[in-house]
């Protein structure tokens, strides 16, 4: 509420008019006294500068000029010389030669300080004569010598030194000039001086006067102001009265925790609180006149503005919840209440929304079921993996031993590489299980990304249709990271596969691309080697921004009930957090969608022996291999594979069987190759009996989940998860048996 302003009264304008007077004369007062003290420092400084003058610049000149007058009159050069033409005596040649390196000195310093051209030219004209007589005492030595008359010495030495005598007067003349106006400069600012102290003698009589009218217009003024202080008082009292309860009404509603907001009918914006200035950060001038339209994030149906216009329109209250808009671009959840104001006469005049800020409540409670769906997948990864990896395992070592045997570009070589297309799938979802659940960390080394993304393109290529194309990378490109390459293999992979499901049956174009960033990627800390940039783009239909938001939920998919898990992106993001990434997404309907994942990049070189799934040959060999494991599937699968390249092999599914046969003959096995989870004798427990026998025997053990670090005695054993690809297997038998660590 405004206060109304007292009326105007003969008291008040005398009030105003008094102390426009005072404040006048106040001012006159002032500028006066700066006035006459700003004219007394000048004049002061006038005096100064005019006796510097004087006795300074003019002073010196004087002395210059005294000493020049000396060295051409009585006993000076002229004089000298004119002695030793008519007496002959060298004295007057010594005392000259003095007298003309003093004169010298004298004209020199004299010059140095002057820029006037009067003196300038009067100094050259008396030095110029000076300098001839200088000449001439050469001269005169030697008629002296020749014994000349004086006469015919005078002769030869004659000099005209009338002009040196003018130069001299002006020279003078100059300098009396300057003193004259030294001392009427003086003179000047002395009366000067006089005339100030003058007008300040009848300052101060003026400004006495003036404080004494000061004094009476204060007096008359403060009484002025008494009187209407207390009129005043009176009526601020009595309104004080009547606003105190408007005021605390107002002070509970703009102080209140919850966003309360006052509208017309028409839903235009009165009022709005603090909290929900604070909330939204709104400021108040953005907000009066405008309808909440502008606080629609678009995440609420039409439905429910419907429902809430027709429960106003009959007069009831609606409660609800919105996801508003801030001013920033950020939402936030709102519990409201929204209810019609009625007047006396029982019609609507206002609405007023009361809403309560429930978004960290509404997370918590993501949070939780997001923990829960976590915890869930956990538990499934942990109890799948290690049987699912022994299916996966035999499965892959069948396809490679029929692929063997398959004619090369047959229609049975076809099939054959898609059922190992569709099992390294597989391997990608285990792997990608067991890295979300954080039971199967990564080993993070040199990768070239390059090479990992060329090698899910050729298994996406067998596998899309043909009006899906695939642009990557060239083969020969080299972008090294720091990762994890099956973790890599699986983000490409999950990515890949994703894009093209996005693209369906029509034209579409997936393309891969990896590059060094330029500049360290915001949020993410600089490092030595930089980062490296992996961008896998779609032109499928794109995303809304409520999927974008939801992406990385677990069990989140827009697939067909049996088509997607929901886990796939989670895997991913999980993975790249693991290798210290970070992950972007960006996409918008009908505009496909572009994922941006920002990995460690490395200045080393690429690990050799480190990919899965070599592509020289496999290596051959004719040593006796003991293969252990307790699924029968996998032990045969292995034992026909090491035998179709030439190993002498003995596959148990019992370790303690497999143990009881290498204690009767430990000198007669070359390698042992074992499972680690077994029922009897773990994988471990097996070795560390074989090293007991055979320290130098080398040990691989193959392990769907490893629960921890495998201890076993002597040298470390080689550790392949399942499913081990049949041809990573041949490499890393051969580099242990020719104890070959690399």
């Amino acid at each position: 509420m405004q206060v109304q302003t007292p009326l105007q009264t003969p008291s008040s304008n005398r009030f105003y008019l008094v102390g426009s007077l005072a404040f006048f004369l106040l001012v006159v007062t002032v500028l006066l006294g700066l006035y006459l003290g700003t004219e007394t420092r000048r004049q002061f400084g006038e005096i100064e500068a005019s006796w510097a003058h004087s006795n300074g610049d003019v002073g010196q000149k004087g002395v210059w000029i005294s000493s020049i007058r000396g060295y051409m009159g009585y006993g000076g050069i002229i004089h000298n010389f004119k002695n030793y033409v008519l007496r002959r005596d060298e004295s007057y040649v010594e005392r000259a030669e003095e007298q003309l390196r003093q004169f010298g000195g004298v004209v020199e310093l004299y010059l140095s300080h002057t820029t006037d051209e009067r003196e300038r030219q009067a100094l050259f004209a008396l030095k110029d004569t000076i300098d001839e007589y200088a000449m001439n005492f050469a001269v005169a030595r030697e008629a002296v010598r020749l014994r000349l008359t004086i006469a015919e010495v005078d002769k030869l030495v004659r000099v005209d030194d009338r002009a040196a005598e003018q130069a001299l007067a002006d020279l003078e003349k100059v300098w009396t000039d300057a003193r004259t106006l030294s001392t009427r400069r003086t003179f000047a600012a002395v009366y000067q001086g006089r005339a100030l102290i003058g007008i300040g003698f009848v300052s101060i009589v003026a400004l006495v006067l003036a404080a004494g009218a000061i004094g009476v217009m204060l007096f008359i003024m403060f009484t002025d102001m008494g009187t209407t202080l207390k009129r005043l008082s009176r009526e601020l009292t009595a309104r004080r009265d009547a606003e105190a309860s408007e005021k605390r009404l107002a002070s509970v509603v703009e102080q209140s925790p919850t966003t309360i907001v006052i509208t017309d009918t028409s839903a235009h914006i009165l009022y709005a609180n603090r909290r929900f200035r604070e909330l939204t950060g709104w400021e108040e001038s953005e907000i009066k006149g405008q309808t909440p339209k502008f606080l629609q994030s678009g995440d609420t149906s039409t439905d429910t503005y419907d429902e809430l216009r027709r429960a106003l329109a009959a007069g009831q209250d609606w409660h609800g919840i919105f996801r508003n808009r801030k001013k920033d671009g950020s939402t936030y959840w709102a519990e409201t209440r929204i209810l019609p104001l009625m007047g006396p006469d029982g019609t609507v005049q206002n609405f007023i929304g009361i809403g309560e800020d429930i978004t960290e409540r509404r997370q918590a409670r993501e949070q939780v079921a997001r923990a829960q769906k976590l915890e869930a997948v956990g538990l499934l990864a942990g109890g799948i993996a290690h049987d699912f990896n022994n299916v996966l395992t035999t499965i892959v070592g069948a396809a490679h031993l029929a692929a063997m045997d398959a004619p090369k570009d047959s229609d049975l070589a076809g099939e054959i590489e898609q059922i190992e297309i569709a099992a390294k799938r597989a391997q990608s979802l285990v792997h990608g299980l067991l890295s979300f659940a954080r039971r199967e960390p990564g080993q993070a080394q040199p990768v070239n990304l390059c090479g990992v993304v060329q090698e899910v393109a050729r298994l996406l290529r067998a596998s899309l249709p043909p009006t899906v194309r695939i642009d990557v990378c060239g083969a020969m490109d080299k972008v090294m990271v720091l990762g994890d390459h099956t973790h890599l293999h699986q983000i490409v992979m999950n990515l890949g596969r994703n894009a093209a499901e996005a693209i369906g049956a029509g034209d579409g174009l997936i393309r891969i691309r990896a590059r060094t960033a330029g500049a360290t990627p915001e949020g993410l800390a600089d490092r030595p080697d930089g980062w490296i940039s992996l961008t896998i783009q779609d032109n499928g239909p794109g995303m809304s921004s409520e999927t974008r938001a939801r992406l990385f939920d677990p069990f989140f998919t827009t697939k067909p009930l049996g088509k997607g898990s929901g886990l796939g992106l989670v895997v991913v993001a999980g993975l790249v957090e693991e290798m210290g990434g970070r992950i972007e997404v960006h996409s918008a309907p009908g505009e496909g969608a572009r994922f941006v994942i920002h990995l460690p990049g490395t200045s080393l070189a690429e690990a050799e022996g480190t990919l899965p799934g070599d592509a020289s040959p496999a290596p051959r060999g004719s040593e006796r291999i003991l293969v252990v494991d307790d699924e029968t599937e996998i032990a045969a699968t292995w034992r026909r594979m090491l035998m179709r390249l030439g190993y002498r092999v003995e596959a148990y599914t019992s370790p303690r069987v497999a143990a009881e046969k290498l204690a009767a003959d430990p000198g007669r096995i070359d390698l042992l190759v074992t499972d680690m989870v077994m029922p009897e004798i773990t994988g471990e427990a097996l070795a560390n009996q074989a090293r007991a026998l055979r320290p130098d025997l080398p040990v691989i053990i193959c392990t769907g989940y490893s629960p921890g670090a495998i201890q076993v005695d002597g040298p470390a054993p080689e550790i392949l998860p399942k499913p081990v690809d049949p041809s990573h297997l041949a490499h890393r038998i051969r580099a242990a048996l020719d104890g070959d660590k690399s």
